[in-house]
C-alpha cells in the first residue's frame, strides 16, 4: 500500500483578522482542510502543530508568530 503525504503551501501574511475556533482570542494561524477552514491562536496552534501540519492542504500564519 502507498502512502501519500503532501506538505501543505504555507503562505505568511501580515495579519489575520479571525479569531482561534477554540478560545476566541487572536487567530495566529489559518489551516485550510479537506473539510473547511480553522484559525488558531498561537497556544493551539502550537498544541496541535503536528496534526495541523499532516491535515492541513493550506496554511496562514502571522508573519511576526514562530510556529514549531
Amino acid at each position: 500500500m502507498n502512502t501519500l503525504i503532501s506538505t501543505p503551501t504555507i503562505t505568511v501574511v501580515p495579519e489575520l483578522t479571525e479569531r482561534c475556533d477554540g478560545c476566541g482570542a487572536a487567530a495566529k494561524m489559518e489551516v485550510t482542510l479537506r473539510a473547511g477552514t480553522l484559525a488558531f491562536c498561537g497556544h493551539h496552534a502550537t498544541r496541535h502543530a503536528d496534526g495541523l501540519n499532516n491535515a492541513a492542504t493550506a496554511i496562514r500564519v502571522v508573519e511576526d508568530f514562530i510556529w514549531s
